[in-house]
């Protein structure tokens, strides 16, 4: 996809991942929509950090949980920019075992509106203008709780209902891709562990015990958690460079999905 003015909309993005992502697009001449709502105490930082790059961009302030709001969403868009060619899906509310201990009814619904439903609803608005664009993307972000969830050195990071719902994140882009082809492509970058998506720069990071983290590292393969550049990185090679790929998954996670256990020595064998 060749980038200069095209738009694209970018969920979460007041800081960390979805910050990096939105600014990356704006450096390579996109036009860029925002959105944020939680972490007020990090929007000067966003605003002063958008502006300074001199780029047309524009910030929505909106709770995707109400979905009445996500239709007026994409007319900002459009009202704006007068198209829409790439949505980056990145928006969940993760349950932290060891930051709210077992699921209340309120936590698991923020979960399922957040991570599935607010998805879902963007998606359907946005459709119409993404098919109306020559070449269009959409990415969805999910983590890898929908494959090892409340299991292992995780457990203390992954609960189930943040599982459960990242695991449906997987069947909206099999079924988005079949619905926008051939003109839209839909694909799903799946995380493990970053600096500010369940690692070093969050809070539940901080209440792990030396050996918790420790467990973490010792069952990625890497040996480290994942750095924002190595998802912005992921972005541009999907959008720019990933033409004859839709409805499949890319797992950045350090190999921890694969996990701790050697290869072992290959045996003589008996003859």
């Amino acid at each position: 996809m060749e980038l200069s003015n095209k738009v694209a909309l970018v969920l979460g993005g007041i800081k960390g991942i979805g910050k990096a992502i939105g600014l990356a697009l704006v450096n390579e001449g996109v036009k860029v929509a925002l959105t944020h709502y939680d972490w007020a105490e990090s929007f000067e930082e966003m605003k002063q950090d958008f502006a300074d790059t001199g780029k047309d961009h524009l910030i929505v302030n909106i709770n995707l949980r109400n979905t009445s709001e996500i239709n007026g969403l994409i007319e900002q868009v459009i009202d704006r920019f007068g198209r829409l060619d790439i949505l980056i899906n990145n928006i969940e509310r993760g349950g932290w075992p060891v930051v709210h201990g077992a699921y209340t009814r309120e936590q698991w619904d923020l979960e399922m509106e957040t991570t599935l439903r607010a998805k879902k609803w963007v998606f359907d608005a946005a459709l119409p203008w993404l098919q109306k664009s020559e070449d269009a993307c959409v990415i969805n972000f999910s983590s890898i709780a929908g494959i090892v969830g409340r299991s292992g050195p995780a457990s203390y990071i992954f609960n189930e209902g943040y599982s459960l719902a990242n695991r449906g994140v997987s069947l909206l882009t099999e079924t988005w891709a079949r619905q926008g082809a051939p003109g839209i492509r839909v694909n799903e970058i799946m995380l493990g562990f970053f600096e500010t998506r369940h690692a070093e720069k969050t809070r539940g990071w901080g209440l792990l015990t030396e050996d918790q983290k420790q467990a973490l590292l010792d069952h990625t393969l890497l040996k480290r958690t994942g750095k924002i550049k190595d998802v912005v990185q992921a972005v541009a090679f999907i959008i720019k460079d990933a033409p004859f790929m839709t409805g499949s998954v890319i797992r950045i996670d350090g190999g921890y999905c694969i996990g701790r256990d050697l290869v072992a020595p290959m045996p003589q064998g008996v003859e």
